[in-house]
């Protein structure tokens, strides 16, 4: 079993991950990074922790990709069977922990990843349009 290392770039964009609550696309994190590493070391690190289970990849409806930090890692199986909502006006991501997805599959059919998205206004835009 191969084991990872702990690089100060790694190290980095999990504390990004930390003090986020909403997931981030690879440009925002880039960003927050000032420089620390290349686009392609983050592209690498982020892989491996999506390997790992430490974070999940969350594609937009317009088919951005964003990564949030998993809160379930607890779990013997990792699944994320989640929802996630998507803000129309700020175009934020929130992972919706408490609101599960439902579906019946047909017969001979195996689901191994769900991508769940809601949208429309997150509280803070819906506050600020009021």
């Amino acid at each position: 079993m191969k084991t990872t290392r702990n690089t100060a770039a790694k190290t980095a964009v999990l504390e990004v991950f930390e003090k986020s609550k909403t997931a981030l696309s690879h440009t925002e994190i880039q960003k927050q990074l000032n420089d620390l590493c290349d686009r392609v070391t983050i592209y690498r690190i982020l892989d491996r922790l999506v390997n790992e289970d430490v974070i999940h990849k969350i594609s937009n409806l317009d088919g951005t990709v964003k990564y949030a930090k998993c809160n379930h890692s607890h779990q013997r199986v990792h699944i994320h069977n989640h929802a996630h909502f998507s803000c129309e006006n700020c175009h934020e991501i929130t992972c919706l922990e408490s609101v599960k997805p439902s579906y019946i599959m047909p017969h001979n059919y195996k689901v191994n990843e769900i991508n769940f998205t809601l949208s429309g206004l997150c509280p803070n835009c819906l506050n600020s349009n009021i």
